[in-house]
Order: structure tokens, then C-alpha cells, then sequence
């Protein structure tokens, strides 16, 4: 290792604690916000430090990008008296020590693992061949462990439905709001063709490298939520049966194509040889529609016109 990457990862070890305890303990909200999003850079950059380069592209996506929008967005509805914390010092401390118990068996797990841990790397290369996808990342998400996957999209779409149900009819990010200045709509023009174009370079390189569905959902998703701040898109606005249809598919090609692998072979997700490429394909595009709809609806946060009644009239 050279001394400019001993150099690097020793600002990372100090920085990211240190950034994120100035998070928590800054009293101004919006300085916290942008802390909280200089967090999620270095972050990505850590993880990318780590050799796990997918974890890297979705912690840039949603830890730095989406989560700092949403924040950002909360503190633009808030009024002026409610963006600093309250001094509450008890609550504070109990706050500390809650998160001192949930730390403290992550440190015991941490401190009992072997020093020469192994990891699970050469079992995965071992059982590598029997895999759908030559990647050994989309071969543990879509393949060794798919039911897990399959339940975590599930999740996703509650996420939503949770969201519309709690929020009902709630001012949308661009009502009420100022335009959107020049600077943003010409920087919207320029980068939303390029993060489509990514995404879907994610989405296509996924089985044979880094990439696949949930990177490529979140680059999307954050190109819908730039074109909705930049007012060039309202995914809200979409028909109802589109907006719905669009949020089930990932979960329901999913689902179909592990039904039809139980129903032919005996077993959940044991794709044929012969279909595999497809079949994986088929599932990845549909999760990264659906992944990209969910973070540009939780940012939105309205349901559609055609919601539950008392909802989003």
C-alpha cells in the first residue's frame, strides 16, 4: 500500500467518526443536514476504499444524495422557530445511552471475530458454477440467497404504502415553492440524460461486474428526483394504474419467475441453465423501475389521485 492510500484511509478513520458526532450534536439543522450528507460522500469512498465498489454507488446514491434531499426538503416545511433542536439535556443523554447499548454488541461482535477471518469468499467461489450470474455479488443477491431479495422488494412497496397512509394529502415538494432557478434546470438538462444512460449501464453490466439492479434503481430514482426539483417531471402525476403497476412490478416478475422455478424444478429461484440470462434480466429491469418509482414516491410522498378515500384530494 502506498503512503498516499495509508494517507487516505487514516483521514477516512478520523473524519468520518468525528463528522458524524458534529452531526449529531450541531444544534442548527440545516448545518447538520449538510454534515450528514458530507458523511455519505466520504463514506462512499470508504466502502470504495473496502473493494465493494456496488456498496459504494448506492451509499453515493441514497446516503449522500436521496437521504440529503429528503432532509433538506423536511427543513423547508418546517418553520423558522422549529429549525434549531430544543436544549433538552435528559433526553439527550438517554438518547447517548440507548446508542451506546445498540453499539456496544456490535463492538463485542467485532472484537470476537479471528484475527486472519477468511470470510465467506472461497465458499462462494466454490459453489460459483452452480450460479445464474457469473458476478459472485448478483449471484448471493438474485440466486443463493433470492428469497431474501424477493422479501426486501416486498419491503420497499410497504415502505411506500406506509408513506401515503401516514402522510394522506401533504404538500408536495414543488407546491408552494419558488421556481427552480436557471443554474438547477440547466444542470437537470445536462445530467439527467447521463444518469439514464448510467443507470442503465449499471442494469446491463450487472450479471459480469459491479452494478445490477439496486444500484441502478437508485441512480435512476435520483435522476427522477432532480427532475422534480428542476420541475421537468412530476413522477406524481402519473395515472393511477401506472403509478401502481409501475410500484408492483419488480415484486410481481420477481415473484412470477420464482414460482415458475418451484413449480418446474422443486426449488425457489434454481434457474435453468438454458433461461437463466433472460430470466435474470427480465427480473433486474423490473426491480430497477420499481426501485427508482419508490425513492421518487417517499421523496414526493402523495398518493395517487386514485388513493383511498380522505387521501390525496
Amino acid at each position: 500500500m502506498t503512503a498516499l492510500a495509508w494517507a487516505l484511509d487514516a483521514l477516512l478513520a478520523i473524519s468520518l467518526p468525528a463528522i458524524a458526532l458534529a452531526a449529531v450534536l450541531r444544534r442548527d439543522l440545516f448545518h447538520g443536514v449538510v454534515l450528514l450528507f458530507s458523511f455519505g460522500v466520504l463514506l462512499a469512498v470508504a466502502w470504495a476504499r473496502l473493494g465493494a465498489p456496488d456498496i459504494a454507488m448506492v451509499e453515493a446514491a441514497l446516503g449522500a444524495g436521496v437521504t440529503g434531499v429528503l432532509f433538506l426538503s423536511a427543513l423547508a416545511r418546517m418553520g423558522a422557530g422549529d429549525a434549531e433542536a430544543p436544549r433538552r439535556p435528559l433526553a439527550w443523554a438517554g438518547l447517548a445511552a440507548l446508542c451506546a447499548l445498540a453499539a456496544a454488541p456490535v463492538g463485542l461482535a467485532v472484537a470476537a471475530l479471528p484475527r486472519e477471518a477468511g470470510g465467506l469468499l472461497a465458499a462462494l467461489q466454490a459453489r460459483a458454477p452452480e450460479a445464474a450470474a457469473p458476478h459472485l455479488v448478483t449471484a448471493v443477491l438474485l440466486d443463493f440467497r433470492g428469497y431474501d431479495t424477493l422479501l426486501e422488494i416486498a419491503v420497499l412497496v410497504l415502505a411506500v404504502l406506509g408513506a401515503w397512509a401516514a402522510r394522506g394529502r401533504v404538500v408536495l415538494p414543488w407546491e408552494g415553492a419558488p421556481a427552480p432557478g436557471p443554474l438547477l434546470t440547466a444542470a437537470a438538462r445536462i445530467l439527467l440524460p447521463l444518469m439514464v444512460l448510467l443507470a442503465g449501464a449499471l442494469l446491463w453490466v450487472g450479471a459480469i461486474a459491479p452494478g445490477g439492479a439496486f444500484q441502478a434503481g437508485t441512480v435512476l430514482g435520483a435522476a427522477l428526483v432532480l427532475a422534480s426539483l428542476a420541475g421537468l417531471i412530476r413522477p406524481g402525476r402519473l395515472p393511477d394504474w401506472a403509478t401502481r403497476g409501475l410500484l408492483a412490478l419488480g415484486f410481481a416478475v420477481f415473484l412470477a419467475v420464482a414460482g415458475g422455478t418451484a413449480a418446474a424444478s422443486g426449488e425457489l429461484l434454481r434457474y435453468p441453465k438454458a433461461h437463466a440470462a433472460g430470466l435474470l434480466l427480465a427480473i433486474e429491469a423490473a426491480l430497477t423501475l420499481s426501485i427508482a418509482l419508490v425513492m421518487a414516491l417517499l421523496f414526493e410522498g402523495r398518493p395517487p389521485a386514485g388513493g383511498p378515500p380522505g387521501e390525496a384530494r
